[in-house]
């Protein structure tokens, strides 16, 4: 019996051995759930930070970007505005005038200073009068009869012009087709 007790002992003894390392084991995992725990909590207070930093740099960027689009043509106007002096003061001169020849050449010089200032900012002119017909350039009003053949398929006449800013069209010009 005692042999039986002794067997009956160690087998207890085998089962602590192997509960304790689970406890153990247990322990630990509840010590390393813990961290983890605190990792991800970290990890998250990390992402929502930066989520409400970028949050705040888009506005700040849409804010900047309709602040610049507001006063962007500031400088445009401002430098437009002696042409509008000139104006008034070329309307002002043709109530008072009776010399024609005069408001004519006052008012030539005005919309060449105002051709300079738009050529300055890159606005060019689309040259189509007798130019061949190109639908990518030209909007097409009407067709008309074209008086010889070298003249089908050209621009006739120019309704109103167009005008390039910096290689980009602004504003096709509106012509007149021979066919």
């Amino acid at each position: 019996m005692a042999n039986n007790h002794s067997n009956e002992q160690q087998e207890e003894d085998i089962r602590r051995d192997e509960i304790i390392p689970e406890q153990e084991a247990e322990t630990e995992n509840v010590e390393s759930d813990e961290e983890q725990s605190d990792k991800a909590a970290e990890w998250q207070d990390k992402y929502l930070r930066l989520a409400a930093e970028f949050d705040n740099f888009r506005k700040r960027t849409l804010r900047e970007k309709t602040d610049l689009i507001q006063t962007a043509g500031e400088s445009v106007i401002k430098e437009l505005l002696p042409v509008v002096d000139d104006f008034e003061r070329g309307l002002e001169v043709v109530v008072k005038s009776d010399d024609m020849d005069a408001v004519k050449t006052g008012m030539s010089l005005i919309y060449n200073k105002l051709k300079d200032f738009l050529a300055s900012r890159g606005v060019c002119e689309i040259a189509a009068l007798n130019e061949p017909f190109n639908a990518d350039t030209h909007e097409a009003v009407t067709n008309i009869p074209a008086p010889s053949d070298d003249m089908k398929g050209k621009v006739m006449d120019v309704i109103q012009k167009g005008y390039v800013l910096h290689d980009k069209i602004i504003r096709y010009p509106k012509v007149v087709v021979g066919e």
